[in-house]
């Protein structure tokens, strides 16, 4: 299915947006941002992230009004309008702010636009690593403007697989703990994109995810040929009342399925 022209507009505005939330991210990076905790109990905040929030809000809704919006920083679950429109934006204006408040160049913006609860355009920028990930519906997936592709490994004997220790507990592994190797990165949007990138075989996050960290990232691995479940090995569906899913799994089919078996998933792989 080639990519519809709107989605491919959609895309070139999103590529805008970065960049222009990259050049507010490196500024605080460089002099040092405020640093609060969110009251919410959701981790740290900074004057970056709302900058950056700020900036893409009106950058992107001033460009299209007749969409929706979401993201970590505008009262995401408070925010019911957005269940109105069709297309809606679904923003995470920092992905590893702990890692942006470190000073570590892990940290990414992560863009998409959802149609009816499905990404349809989606940039994964990381502006002090100079790397920039996207995609369209239909069109693919690239990093800075060059074609990507998931790999697809046949077995899991030496696989990589990016995740955070806790989700290596055999007790998340009633099928039995496949013998990857694993790996960490502090972006989650950044670990779905190197999945797409084919410089990891696997990516696996039991924890529910927020909409905004996943979204946009979900369809550049899935663009480049990887398949992307929540760990029931269920379809991820976008811009829900709850705004998150059932953890991620990211994979090439074959290494998709070992996954799912070894997670005990009942639900469909597909």
């Amino acid at each position: 299915m080639p990519a519809r022209d709107g989605d491919a507009a959609d895309l070139a505005l999103l590529l805008e947006a970065a960049q222009a939330a990259g050049a507010i991210a490196r500024h605080h990076f460089a002099e040092g941002a405020k640093v609060w905790d969110k009251s919410d109990g959701q981790g740290p905040v900074t004057e970056a992230d709302l900058a950056v929030n700020d900036h893409l809000h009106a950058m992107l809704g001033g460009a299209r009004p007749g969409y929706g919006w979401l993201s970590e920083e505008s009262n995401p679950l408070g925010n019911l309008a957005r269940l109105k429109h069709e297309r809606c934006f679904v923003i995470d204006p920092i992905d590893g702010t702990r890692a942006f408040i470190d000073r570590q160049p892990g940290f990414a913006h992560a863009l998409a636009v959802t149609e009816r609860g499905r990404p349809v355009a989606a940039v994964v920028h990381l502006p002090m690593l100079d790397l920039t990930y996207a995609a369209v519906l239909g069109g693919g997936a690239t990093l800075n403007g060059m074609a990507i592709a998931a790999a697809q490994p046949v077995a899991p004997d030496g696989a990589t697989m990016l995740a955070a220790r806790p989700a290596m507990d055999p007790v998340h592994w009633p099928g039995g703990l496949p013998p990857v190797r694993r790996e960490f990165r502090p972006s989650l949007a950044w670990r779905l994109a190197l999945v797409g990138e084919g410089r990891f075989d696997s990516m696996l996050t039991i924890r529910d995810a927020w909409d905004w960290d996943i979204a946009g990232a979900a369809l550049i691995a899935t663009e480049a040929g990887a398949r992307v479940t929540d760990r029931h090995g269920r379809g991820l569906v976008f811009n829900r009342p709850e705004a998150r899913s059932a953890g991620v799994v990211a994979a090439g089919a074959a290494l998709h399925s070992v996954l799912m078996r070894g997670l005990g998933a009942s639900g469909s792989a597909g």
